[in-house]
């Protein structure tokens, strides 16, 4: 709901509940004594008229707020907030003057002191608790609903959807996708939570919910750097365009060496709730132009690049005397497991279970035929028994002895 709509809404009850209210007062004046209440002695249509003056007083100063708050600069939702405690106010007064005109506060008062302990130790409980901080939140503020927010002790993070006396709702961000999308599962947090846990805000700035973050690229070290540079920068402006024009801050690069390659760290300001799809964008972009770019390349573990891994399949073909890597069963493979951890395997089973494996066992063919023998890869081989596959990739060297020492 827009501000002009809160605003509309609260000028609307206030002006319903202000003619009631004078309505009331002015047939009390012109018929006095009609409809008096013995208990009290108050006139039923004043009664009702003093209700409506409660009710109108909460809208007017909700209007108030509103206006308020737009010269701060704070979203309607805000506004909201603090409308909902007027109301409760205007609630727990409207029943004190319904008691009063019944006659029957003196009664009121004898039971809630007569009640009072108890109601004293019940204060000490968490719903209590819960609503005191309702109240602190309703006033200071520090998220509002439609923030993301995260709470790190609890490893939850979510998009506010309300924040009711009891329970703040969440829909929680992640949790069932590896991505910073809200998945729609809603989540309640206690409010008496909120006292000992810390919360983190994404987005204090709901006109402007925006965040710095970035896309690695790692890149083999005889890549041009000014070109791949460009390439991260443009693709990086050209997704980002809209962003760049409301905060005035650009892409940029920072940099680090490592093993195999250079790190391109593509930094650049981000909407908190697309910050997944914005990001899937940058990458797609950047693919894209690195592979129109020749003097550009990607570095891979192992085979240091992607083209240079074309390259060297191209060249260790069959018909350049390089041997060829087949797939043969598992159970047709020996394999010796003397001095084999079993930690070792289970690490290694790992690895290829979130990789592959990267390079082929070599086994030698015994000549009563069908039957191999592991020469090299003895770990990987074992390895993926253990994951349970049927076939491996390997190299099979002949029977004789100068394949067995090779």
């Amino acid at each position: 709901m827009k501000r002009a709509e809160y605003r509309s809404r609260s000028g609307r009850l206030f002006a319903v509940f202000a003619a009631a209210a004078a309505g009331c007062f002015v047939a009390d004046a012109v018929w006095p004594g009609l409809f008096v209440i013995e208990a009290s002695g108050l006139a039923v249509l004043r009664l009702v008229g003093i209700v409506a003056s409660i009710l109108a007083g909460a809208e007017l100063f909700s209007f108030a707020t509103q206006k308020v708050l737009e010269r701060r600069h704070k979203p309607p939702i805000e506004g909201m907030m603090v409308r909902r405690i007027y109301v409760l106010l205007a609630v727990l007064a409207v029943l004190m003057v319904i008691v009063y005109g019944l006659g029957h506060l003196g009664a009121f008062g004898s039971f809630f002191a007569m009640f009072g302990g108890m109601l004293l130790g019940w204060s000490l409980q968490a719903p209590v608790s819960g609503f005191a901080a309702y109240l602190l939140v309703s006033l200071k503020r520090p998220f509002r609903p439609g923030d993301r927010v995260q709470f790190p002790n609890l490893g939850l993070t979510g998009d506010v959807q309300d924040i009711g006396p009891m329970y703040t709702v969440l829909d929680q961000v992640g949790g069932s996708v590896g991505s910073e999308e809200a998945v729609g599962r809603y989540i309640l947090v206690p409010n008496a939570m909120l006292f000992s846990q810390v919360v983190i805000n994404y987005t204090v700035q709901q006109e402007a919910p925006y965040i710095l973050d970035e896309v690695v690229v790692r890149i083999t070290y005889d890549s041009d750097w000014e070109s791949a540079e460009r390439i991260l920068i443009d693709a990086a402006t050209h997704v980002t365009s809209d962003i760049i024009e409301s905060t005035g801050q650009k892409p940029y690069i920072r940099s680090d060496f490592w093993d195999y390659g250079i790190l391109m760290r593509l930094r650049y300001q981000t909407r908190v709730k697309d910050r997944a799809e914005i990001a899937y964008k940058i990458n797609k972009r950047i693919f894209e132009m690195i592979q129109r770019t020749p003097c550009v390349d990607l570095a891979i573990p192992f085979i240091y690049s992607f083209r240079a891994g074309v390259d060297r399949k191209e060249a260790e073909g069959p018909h350049n005397g390089y041997p060829e890597i087949q797939q043969i069963e598992i159970d047709h493979v020996q394999c010796s497991q003397e001095g084999l951890d079993p930690k070792a395997v289970e690490g290694v089973a790992k690895s290829i279970a979130a990789q592959g494996l990267l390079q082929p066992i070599v086994v030698l063919k015994r000549p009563e035929g069908g039957v191999y023998e592991v020469l090299a890869g003895h770990l990987r081989f074992e390895a993926c028994r253990k994951l349970g596959w049927k076939t491996i990739p390997a190299v099979v060297k002949g029977s004789d002895r100068n394949d067995r020492a090779r």
